[in-house]
């Protein structure tokens, strides 16, 4: 089973443009012709996974507090979109049963990152897998991705068919190679600011394609695509598509 992956992957939708991770979000990568989504999933303390990325509530929304220890009900009142402008007050935080919905409506693949808040490393990947398997079904456009090993570790047990990818930070783990094939996965995502061409060089090696994130300068796009790297995460991937797609 092939991953069909594209060249460029919106970040958390299209967040140069619209308020992270939000419906909005989406809608906007797929107005622009994109075909790849990456969001974030995270379990209120209820255990409803819903589309966030911080393990506070405070950067994004009118709340405050720990995801973990809030109730979805109480979540879903709140406003995620005025901190970013006016044209999107009262937009709130989705869960990952309404993003699914909207996803195959507008016929986007998708990267998911498992983004546990400590402590539920586990639970969050078993909860959002699970719930994925009941309405996803085409498994070559939808990659599962995590820094937390833990969390690979149980989509590896829970949903051994789908592609998993290896988040790395700017500080390799030393055992990065191992860790990508114990956890058999399809892709390696590194960050787009640290990575040296010696470390592209080594993917390469591993034959895994290697997607970077978070690419907003098409500048930067052009060289880490000479390196070798595959594919992009773009808050502006309106931006970076134009100079990729000249490239080829």
């Amino acid at each position: 089973m092939s991953l069909k992956l594209p060249r460029i992957i919106g970040h958390r939708g299209a967040a140069g443009y619209a308020p992270e991770n939000t419906i909005e979000s989406i809608h906007t990568a797929a107005d622009m012709g994109i075909e790849w989504v990456e969001l974030d999933v995270k379990l209120t303390k209820d255990e409803v996974p819903i589309i966030f990325h911080d393990d506070t509530l405070e950067r994004t929304t009118n709340g405050s507090g720990l995801v973990s220890q809030t109730l979805y009900e109480d979540i879903k009142e709140l406003d995620c979109g005025s901190w970013y402008g006016e044209s999107f007050i009262g937009v709130n935080i989705p869960t990952l049963e309404e993003v699914i919905d909207i996803l195959i409506d507008r016929d986007l693949g998708l990267n998911l990152e498992i983004k546990p808040c400590k402590g539920r490393e586990k639970e969050t990947a078993e909860i959002a897998l699970d719930l994925l398997s009941t309405i996803w079904d085409d498994h070559n456009r939808l990659l599962i991705s995590s820094f937390d090993h833990v969390s690979l570790e149980s989509a590896c047990d829970i949903a051994n068919d789908w592609h998993r990818g290896l988040l790395l930070p700017e500080e390799w783990p030393e055992n990065w190679q191992e860790l990508t094939k114990y956890l058999q996965v399809s892709t390696i995502n590194v960050n787009a600011s640290s990575i040296t061409r010696k470390q592209v060089e080594d993917v390469m090696d591993m034959e895994k394609p290697l997607l970077a994130y978070t690419v907003n300068d098409p500048q930067q796009a052009r060289t880490l695509q000479s390196w070798g790297v595959d594919g992009f995460f773009s808050d502006t991937p309106d931006l970076i598509k134009e100079v990729i797609i000249s490239v080829h």
